[in-house]
């Protein structure tokens, strides 16, 4: 896919890039119904120039890198629902293809990339095992269910694979172990809780696992509250020695078990530039922040 001209790594060593924001609040914004437990990866199978289009307000948000809609997409929950293995393989493929359909969107004179989902194993369960962990699975059950996905999504040629979401470093190196001599590139963000994991791993040691990882160009975490990210970026930046990932919730709470976000009383500020001073590389938003959060953001990243 002829697209980004400058690899993504060697953009981090010049400068601050602006992640899209989240996908599955701005597909609601559309009106797309995700109820169910496969969320954005229903509209991804049933709609999907309704992804497109939700891709395309984030390149015009000034995003710069676009997250695809395979967080939910596992052939274990699709088969369920009468898919085989290659149209799950087929539906990973699209969800990169049409992130590049609107990267490339941008012209010829801004350059987009393509991150490429890979939600953690508690996503496919749908009811916020993801914000705990310790699935009871074996390494090997869990490397039988990331190893078809990784390989799917990097076949279609994204840019990176976004190992996102991820609640414990059990987890986290089952991934890493996946990608070893791989030739992917890919970076690891973990969602936290109370300056920990959310499994309650210390933050050095969950970083310190991609720090001789060369496949891992950044580090970080996503899906959280914003009050966490401060001092996620020092230890990951002093842990793994890498760019820094952060995307952050809008400082709502999941409910797994009610299905519904609670928001905070008072809307939580998002000091980005002690987060840029701190080590961060990729700054943008996950659940409820959307396109005109983003075009804020923009303005906090290029200063």
């Amino acid at each position: 896919m002829a697209r980004a001209r400058t690899p993504l790594a060697d953009a981090l060593a010049e400068r601050t890039l602006l992640l899209d924001g989240g996908l599955s609040n701005q597909l609601a914004a559309q009106g797309c119904d995700l109820t169910g437990g496969l969320w954005s990866g229903r509209v991804l199978a049933e709609a999907p120039e309704q992804v497109l289009a939700a891709h395309t307000a984030y390149v015009r948000a000034g995003a710069e890198v676009l997250i695809t809609a395979s967080y939910q997409v596992s052939y274990e929950e699709f088969g369920r629902r009468g898919l085989g293995a290659e149209e799950v393989g087929a539906l990973l493929r699209r969800s990169v293809e049409l992130a590049a359909r609107a990267a490339e969107g941008a012209g010829p004179d801004r350059e987009v990339w393509v991150a490429a989902s890979v939600g953690p194993y508690g996503a496919a369960l749908a009811d916020g095992s993801e914000y705990r962990g310790r699935y009871g699975r074996s390494a090997g059950e869990l490397a039988a269910f990331h190893r078809p996905r990784i390989e799917a999504l990097w076949s279609a040629g994204p840019d990176v694979l976004a190992l996102e979401t991820v609640p414990d470093t059990e987890e986290a190196e089952v991934l890493l172990g996946l990608l070893a001599g791989s030739g992917a590139r890919a970076w690891l963000s973990y969602t936290v809780e109370g300056g920990r994991t959310r499994a309650g791993q210390p933050l050095d040691e969950a970083f310190g696992l991609a720090a001789e990882r060369p496949e891992v160009i950044a580090v970080g975490v996503n899906c959280c509250d914003p009050q966490e990210v401060a001092e996620a970026v020092r230890a990951a930046a002093a842990a793994a020695g890498k760019p820094v990932v952060v995307y952050p919730n809008d400082g709502s709470v999941w409910d797994g078990t009610a299905q519904e976000w609670h928001a905070p009383a008072v809307p939580v500020p998002w000091p980005v530039a002690d987060w840029r001073r701190d080590g961060a590389r990729l700054v943008g938003g996950c659940c409820r922040i959307g396109p005109d959060r983003v075009a804020e953001l923009g303005a906090a990243v290029r200063g």
